[in-house]
């Protein structure tokens, strides 16, 4: 009996030995393969954040070594400076167009495309060939569109409008120039978030909806009392896109403006830019893109706390 006993727990032993050695084998298989990405990440996203960081405290031009230290002096700059303000208005005025305008609009032709329409894959298709443009592509463009002479958008209203007076539509120093800006934003990312809704409509099993109506809901309601509610983490991710994008908006806006006419079109990145780059003060620069960066981390944790926190089953 005790011989007995004696081999269960030598055979308990060994399973426990040979469980552990499997776990360490798939532990080390699972190091192996994410180190290369771990290492890209730190050396172009972790280590690139510390560095602008380090440089925020420093008055420098990028030539020679960082010796002027001038603490926290670039940060009281930016905070007390006019045109970072306003670049951060025109960074809010993005956001709030697109939560009202854009999403909004790629839902409603997502819902038609998504269901029993005609040509539907066509639409898609055409819908989302914008994406596929790179910014700068997009912007030049939009740029020729745009030409307050020769311009497709100007000719086309002189041929409605006979007595039409071209206006400067990206030289006009007032809200014009940041609707026109986002009217191309609103052309190249709509169909993005047209194809995310989509996909998140194909996730909703059709005999929800064929079950309400049977019970007599109306379209309207089967739409806002199933489909948005099911929709909802999908909604709730392009929102996050959203926001972080106009954000970031950099690309577009130097390209059809390079935030101007006097400043009336920049946003934080480009600001950045000039100010980083075109004047060589990379030490403020630095600031610039640590706020940025702070702005889009603090926003990402709170959303992902606060409001995705649901779908990632937390």
């Amino acid at each position: 009996m005790q011989s007995v006993s004696t081999s269960i727990s030598r055979l308990a032993g060994a399973r426990r030995t040979t469980q552990a050695r499997v776990r360490r084998e798939q532990a080390v298989t699972i190091v192996l393969f994410l180190l290369p990405a771990a290492i890209l990440y730190s050396l172009l996203v972790i280590y690139p954040v510390f560095q602008a960081a380090h440089n925020g405290f420093y008055k420098w031009n990028g030539l020679g070594p960082m010796t002027n230290f001038v603490g926290l002096d670039n940060y009281v700059r930016i905070l007390g400076d006019d045109i970072f303000h306003k670049a951060v208005w025109h960074n809010l005025v993005f956001i709030l167009l697109s939560l009202v305008t854009q999403l909004p609009l790629a839902l409603f032709c997502a819902i038609l495309v998504g269901r029993r329409l005609r040509g539907r894959t066509f639409f898609r298709m055409v819908y989302f060939l914008p994406f596929v443009l790179s910014e700068v592509v997009t912007g030049l463009i939009w740029s020729f569109i745009y030409h307050p002479r020769g311009g497709l958008l100007n000719w086309v209203l002189s041929l409605l409008f006979p007595t039409w007076e071209p206006p400067s539509w990206l030289g006009t120093p007032n809200l014009l120039v940041l609707i026109c800006i986002f009217v191309v934003i609103n052309w190249k990312y709509f169909g993005y978030h047209m194809i995310l809704y989509v996909a998140g409509l194909q996730n909703i099993p059709a005999e929800i909806e064929e079950a309400a109506q049977i019970d007599g809901a109306s379209g309207w309601q089967v739409i806002r009392q199933i489909v948005l509610p099911l929709l909802g983490p999908t909604i709730r991710l392009t929102i996050y896109l959203a926001v972080l994008g106009s954000i970031q908006l950099f690309d577009l806006v130097w390209v059809m403006t390079q935030g101007g006419p006097a400043n009336a079109s920049n946003t934080m990145a480009t600001y950045m830019y000039q100010f980083g780059f075109l004047r060589t003060q990379l030490g403020y620069g630095s600031s610039i893109a640590v706020i940025m960066f702070v702005i889009c981390f603090s926003f990402s944790l709170i959303y992902q706390r606060r409001v995705m926190r649901q779908d990632f089953g937390d």
